[in-house]
């Protein structure tokens, strides 16, 4: 018979499931108190990493429509639920795990696809989202900085030839003004006569 902790706690989650992008199931066998703190500051605010009971878990997981975990529930289990970006709290995983042998990366999901350790491991490998961002925008910057070169490079060459092309075009129109107004005037004076 379930009890009221253990409906709570499935429901929990089940919920973690659903509102996470990704999770990345771990042994962390030997691992001390102090060390999981670590971890759960490595991998930021945004994403939760739970000790679980297996046998919750896989009600919750099937809940959730999750079928990544099927058969990898043994064993002392904690989850990496990840609500923020998937690649750096992949990376903080697998780094933390090189460091701590202890902590096993045994299988997760990514935007509902089932991943095995090395999969996870492809992931972590791949740039952050602000990076891929920052790549982006510098390839759309390049071409607009290149003409704003070119068109200071005119310019710069333009005044050391001994003029900038707004202060010659500015002269020529108060040039013309008054030899058009002398022409202007000669026609009537000749009717006047």
């Amino acid at each position: 018979m379930a009890t009221p902790a253990k409906v709570s706690a499935v429901a929990e989650i089940t919920k973690d499931f659903e509102e996470s992008a990704a999770a990345v199931l771990t042994e962390y066998r030997g691992l001390s108190v102090a060390q999981l703190k670590k971890l759960r500051r490595a991998l930021g605010q945004d994403n939760k990493f739970s000790v679980v009971k297996n046998s919750l878990t896989a009600i919750a997981a099937k809940e959730a429509g999750v079928d990544a975990f099927d058969g990898q529930l043994a064993g002392p289990t904690a989850i990496a639920f990840i609500k923020g970006d998937a690649v750096a709290a992949a990376k903080s995983l697998t780094d933390f795990a090189k460091e701590n042998k202890q902590l096993v990366i045994k299988t997760g999901y990514f935007e509902g696809k089932a991943l095995d350790a090395s999969e996870v491991a492809a992931l972590a490998a791949l740039e952050s989202r602000e990076l891929q961002l920052a790549k982006v925008a510098g390839v759309l910057k390049a071409p607009m900085a290149a003409v704003a070169r070119i068109v200071d490079a005119l310019r710069i060459k333009l005044e050391e030839e001994g003029g900038a092309p707004a202060a010659a075009a500015s002269e020529a129109p108060a040039a013309e003004a008054p030899a058009e107004a002398e022409a202007a005037a000669e026609p009537a004076a000749a009717e006047e006569n």
